[in-house]
């Protein structure tokens, strides 16, 4: 019974402190990306219309992010995180895209 209650116990622990890792996850590649966007724009491999785009998909991808949390009482779920990471690796790949597409300012 000891060793049945220690098992969970170790789960539940595990979890709890796995679940803030995945949230600053989703926030910190937030973060990570914008900066990017602004390099993009500092060094004119972006132009207005490529990071006014870019920009937008980023406030989308935010107001998601926090429409899902209010719901959950400020936890992502396993698939809003997911559907969160591919939309971010999409922005991401776009945002490659644009930053290298021989077009500046």
């Amino acid at each position: 019974m000891t060793s049945t209650y220690g098992k969970l116990l170790a789960a539940a622990l595990i979890v709890s402190i796995s679940i803030p890792a995945f949230a600053a996850e989703v926030d910190h590649r937030q973060a990570n990306q914008q900066a990017r966007i602004a390099e993009g724009m500092e060094h004119g491999q972006l132009t207005p219309h490529e990071t006014a785009r870019l920009e937008r998909r980023e406030v989308r991808t935010h107001r998601e992010i926090r429409h899902d949390r209010e719901v959950n009482g400020g936890r992502l779920t396993r698939h809003e995180r997911a559907k969160i990471n591919r939309e971010q690796n999409r922005t991401s790949r776009r945002i490659y895209a644009a930053k290298h597409n021989h077009r500046h300012v």
